[in-house]
């Protein structure tokens, strides 16, 4: 891994995807690795500058080459048409992320609010809902652990809904926003 320019960070429901880009200034050549596997090469290239697209899973992914001066460069990633940020953003109005240990082990629970499709560690999980006086419940289990999502009114109308997750009767605080993109 001689020329790596460029190293995001991409939160998705299955999961945090690092993508890593080495970019040759002087041969052009181009390598992407998604988690550490290699998703694409060139190992030459005459145009310095330009797009390379790839996908992490049904999410299509695109890393800007741009000329700023003489031989230097600058690299962004866009993600769904969106520059990382931008898409980062959107994905935090739409899912709710809380990561948990249980004995020893650590575990990533996304919900994604829009389906309300609950991943556990990038594997989506079979759910039971209940209406419950207060809101709605999604009962599952983590590795053998009783789980329930609670979904409660906010009371207040621009907040929407409230979710909660409890474990073994105990609430989970959600992810900060760095975990929880």
């Amino acid at each position: 891994m001689g020329d790596v320019v460029g190293s995001w960070q991409v939160a998705l429901s299955d999961g945090v995807h690092k993508v890593e880009f080495e970019h040759g200034t002087t041969s052009g050549k181009r390598i992407i690795r998604v988690d550490n596997k290699e998703v694409l090469r060139h190992d030459w290239l005459f145009k310095l500058v330009g797009k390379e697209t790839f996908k992490i899973g049904k999410h299509q992914c695109t890393i800007n080459i741009d000329a700023v001066s003489g031989f230097a460069y600058e690299y962004s990633l866009d993600v769904d048409g969106k520059p990382l940020e931008k898409f980062s953003e959107n994905r935090s109005k739409i899912s709710r992320t809380w990561t948990l240990k249980l004995a020893g082990i650590d575990y990533r629970v996304v919900l994604e609010k829009d389906t309300l499709d609950l991943w556990i560690n990038g594997q989506r999980v079979e759910t039971e809902a209940e209406f419950t006086d207060e809101g709605t419940q999604t009962i599952f289990d983590i590795a053998g652990h009783p789980a329930i999502l609670k979904a409660v009114s906010s009371g207040r109308r621009n907040s929407g809904l409230y979710h909660a997750l409890l474990v073994d009767g105990c609430e989970i605080p959600p992810a900060s926003e760095k975990e929880n993109p």
